[in-house]
């Protein structure tokens, strides 16, 4: 692996984990933004997505598990889109910036998916 796709996979690591740290610290940012159909409290998904992200970043960061991560991450971008498109839909008549932040999140989910399948070739 070249130094520069170590320095991609360390980068998805690092946004991963501190993801995974907001979640965990700040979740009373998450929990308006889980979709009602999910069981049970907004809490809990708010922290088990926190929880996730931060094995997906161990996952990435580890070079021996880098390709699985790169895979998981991937999958958890996927997931965590409807949380977005609920934000957007949410956010449609906020003020303009935040309106922008929310309808940017759902195409941000494209790149990063992008991203963490290539750390996951780039992987062992």
């Amino acid at each position: 692996m070249t130094t520069t796709r170590r320095h991609e996979a360390v980068a998805l690591a690092g946004l991963l984990a501190t993801a995974g740290v907001t979640h965990l610290l700040r979740p009373r940012l998450y929990d308006p933004i889980v979709p009602g159909a999910l069981p049970g409290p907004a809490r809990l998904w708010t922290y088990a997505s926190g929880v996730a992200e931060l094995a997906v970043a161990a996952a990435v960061a580890h070079p021996a598990t880098r390709r699985a991560g790169g895979r998981a991450a991937a999958a958890l971008f996927v997931a965590v889109l409807p949380a977005n498109v609920k934000m957007a839909v949410d956010w449609r008549h906020r003020r303009p910036t935040k309106r922008a932040i929310a309808y940017g999140r759902v195409p941000l989910q494209v790149p990063l998916i992008w991203w963490a399948l290539r750390v996951a070739r780039a992987g062992r």
